[in-house]
C-alpha cells in the first residue's frame, strides 16, 4: 500500500511523538549512553527540531526546543535525571566519535 504525503507525514509525526514519550519516561537512559549506542541523543533532537523550524521560517531558541523534547526545562531535567558520565562512558563515547569521524 502506498501512502500519500499527508498520511505518511501524520504517521511519522505520531512515531516521533511516541519516541519522545518513550525518552521522557526512560530518564534512566542517559544522553551519553544514547550517543554511544546510536550517535544521537535528546540534545540532537532539540537541535534538529530548531533547524526544521528555521527551515520553515520559524525561529525558536534552543532552550525552547529542549523544553519541547525533554518535556520540561532542560536545566530541570539535568538536575533531576542527569548523572555524571563515568570514565568508561567517556572512553566509549570517545571511541564512538573516532569510529564515525564525528
Amino acid at each position: 500500500m502506498e501512502l500519500d504525503d499527508r498520511t505518511r507525514t501524520e504517521i511519522e509525526a505520531a512515531v516521533f511523538n511516541r519516541l519522545l514519550d518513550h525518552l521522557r519516561t526512560r530518564t534512566d537512559v542517559q544522553n551519553i549512553d544514547l550517543m554511544i549506542l546510536a550517535g544521537f541523543c535528546r540534545n540532537c533532537f532539540s537541535k534538529w527540531y530548531k533547524e526544521a523550524a528555521a527551515e520553515r521560517g520559524i525561529e525558536l531558541e534552543l532552550d525552547q526546543t529542549r523544553e519541547i523534547i525533554y518535556g520540561m526545562p532542560y536545566e530541570e531535567w539535568k538536575a533531576k535525571y542527569q548523572k555524571e558520565a563515568t570514565p568508561e562512558q567517556l572512553e566509549a563515547f570517545r571511541k564512538q566519535q573516532e569510529s564515525t569521524g564525528a
